[in-house]
């Protein structure tokens, strides 16, 4: 297979594709590899990376909600990493959403905004929510790149595809995930579902999933796990249930593959940093009708399940799909080009810096407000009016500590000063001041990421869990808000000044 150099646009001229760009690889990608065993990727997704050496196309598309326009970003050589500047640039003082991952492999495999299925997606239209893009910010060989954050309702799917197995046809397939980023919800998934959204019975998807379901199948102590969705099932092994060769694994960057013909499969993880890939099994179907042999029906998902299940949430950075069951040879190849690429950690934060162990106070800069500064009353939390004559209950009530992100200590948290061990959070979308329970959803729902403001004043506070959400004032009530979203504190109008705060020392010390 000759690898294309750009593989989403072709002009077919006597039956032959002709496309731009060197005949050759300069660099080796994870399809390169894939194609000298003998089990070519049909499709190839990432945000942050080209998976051929000689890929120079689009590797996914942004929209920006201020107006609606689009760019694309490709890597910044052949073979090489996203051009993360090029994005900056076009989302600076607005948000952006990934609306297209193009398929690199020149098959048309691309992933776009997933439709309604047996269960609805967020949208007003029933569609699932688009993942921000900027909230997976990584580096990838020392360069910035941005993987696909997936808040629950969000998903991307592709029902029309090509060169996708069906039935009990073989293939393969990888993805690199964050392994801190998950949940018990239904399905954080990538691979092989149903056409329809519908689920249409056993054994008619074969999906990587990342998670710690309980509801269908579990591996070695509490998760997450790396399993097999197979539909109607979550499977770790032979058997249906718990499988104790299959182990929790938490890797930051976590390598995940599955791999399946005519009786026979195999799911293997590893580091996505370094090390090797592990089988945690190989051998026959599950024992349990339906799944031998398999009906796959060759659409692909991202993030939700084959029925368009929408309550999951994990990070996607790459992956893959091959026609024909690939060698744990040409797997363990991939992996060390995986290692090779140098995925490591940046900061979600990116405005100006919050001083931990400081007092703020946070003041509105929409024209309507510049008076008023976030607030309590018990636990509501809106804007209030403060001035140097106001009463000292109210000024503590417009005062925060701010802490270390409980979910990232590279974001920030806001403790309140009048009542110690309570913060600002969201639930349901509004803000609230709780106790902190200590668990892992209330951390989340307490961090917050400082952006620039997004009016060029102050900092814009990025929601850590739902990236696509700012901390905003809306007729006075606090919520965290996504420019132009289904909810009426998502409206469009002033976004940009209702999100954008000024931080100033505490009104009270």
């Amino acid at each position: 297979m000759k690898v294309r150099s750009l593989a989403i646009a072709g002009i077919v001229a006597a039956g032959v594709l002709v496309v731009a760009g060197p005949a050759e690889a300069a660099v080796t990608g994870p399809c390169d590899i894939y194609a000298s065993g003998g089990t070519p990727c049909v499709a190839a997704h990432s945000t942050t990376r080209a998976l051929y050496g000689a890929y120079t196309g689009a590797l996914y598309q942004v929209r920006r909600n201020s107006d609606g326009a689009t760019t694309t970003i490709a890597p910044l050589t052949a073979g090489g990493v996203a051009n993360a500047a090029a994005q900056d640039s076009f989302c600076a003082g607005a948000t952006c959403l990934i609306t297209v991952i193009y398929d690199q492999s020149g098959h048309g495999n691309h992933l776009t905004q997933a439709p309604p299925g047996g269960f609805q997606g967020p949208d007003v239209n029933g569609y699932d929510n688009l993942a921000s893009a900027t909230g997976a910010p990584v580096t990838v060989g020392g360069k910035k790149a941005y993987g696909v954050w997936i808040s629950p309702g969000t998903g991307y799917r592709n029902n029309n595809t090509n060169g996708i197995a069906t039935g009990d046809a073989a293939e393969g397939m990888y993805a690199i995930f964050d392994g801190t980023h998950y949940n018990g919800g239904c399905c954080f998934d990538y691979g092989n579902a149903e056409t329809n959204s519908l689920d249409t019975g056993n054994g008619h998807m074969e999906a990587l999933y990342f998670g710690t379901s309980t509801g269908w199948g579990t591996g070695a102590g509490s998760g997450p796990w790396i399993m097999a969705d197979l539909e109607n099932g979550l499977f770790s092994g032979y058997n249906a249930g718990n499988n104790p060769g299959d182990p929790t694994i938490t890797h930051r960057f976590l390598t995940a593959t599955l791999k399946g013909g005519p009786n026979q499969w195999s799911v293997r993880g590893g580091n996505a940093q370094s090390g090797s890939l592990s089988t945690f099994y190989s051998g026959v179907r599950p024992n349990k009708p339906g799944y031998n042999p398999m009906h796959k029906e060759g659409a692909i998902i991202l993030g939700i399940g084959g029925d368009n299940s929408v309550s999951a949430q994990g990070t996607f950075y790459e992956g893959v799909m091959t026609s024909g069951y690939p060698s744990d040879a040409t797997e363990n190849a991939v992996q060390a080009n995986i290692t090779a690429a140098g995925y490591a950690t940046t900061s979600p934060a990116g405005g100006p810096a919050l001083t931990v162990g400081s007092s703020v106070s946070l003041r509105a800069t929409t024209a309507c407000c510049t008076t008023r500064y976030l607030a309590h009353s018990g636990t509501s939390v809106a804007t209030q009016v403060v001035t140097s004559s106001s009463p000292a209950t109210l000024k503590a009530q417009a005062s925060f500590t701010v802490r270390a992100g409980l979910a990232n200590s590279s974001c920030v948290s806001f403790e309140s000063k009048d009542t110690a061990g309570s913060y600002l959070r969201h639930s349901g979308f509004q803000l609230y001041l709780n106790a902190n329970d200590n668990s892992t959803l209330f951390k989340q729902d307490a961090t917050f990421c400082p952006q620039p403001g997004l009016n060029g004043q102050g900092n814009a506070l990025r929601s850590f869990n739902y990236p696509t959400r700012y901390l905003r004032h809306y007729n006075n009530t606090g919520y965290v808000a996504s420019q132009g979203g289904v909810h009426t504190f998502d409206a469009a109008s002033v976004f940009a000044d209702d999100v954008s705060w000024v931080v100033s020392g505490g009104w009270a010390s």
